[in-house]
């Protein structure tokens, strides 16, 4: 699973995107209207976030509007204090 979040980390579009969705959800449309890229690209970059469970989508009428998924975030923070934590017991 964090193999999917790291590679969708590694981007800086996919980190701009996650931090445009941290204020508010967003459709694509939107999201797209913050960059000097393809619609398509941006599509693209919103599936790999997707597919890293990093971000959920919700069908409101014709729109499909995008969100943070913090579940994620949480998981990860915890393996990074568990990690630390287990550094430090060596």
């Amino acid at each position: 699973m964090f193999n999917d979040v790291f590679k969708a980390l590694s981007d800086p579009t996919r980190r701009k995107i996650l931090d445009l969705l941290k204020n508010s959800d967003m459709t694509a449309g939107e999201i797209s209207d913050s960059f000097n890229i393809s619609k398509p690209s941006i599509s693209h970059h919103l599936s790999l976030l997707k597919q890293a469970d990093l971000v959920s989508d919700e069908r409101k009428g014709q729109y499909i509007y995008y969100s943070l998924n913090t579940s994620v975030f949480e998981d990860l923070m915890k393996w990074f204090i568990d990690l630390s934590k287990s550094s430090k017991e060596k």
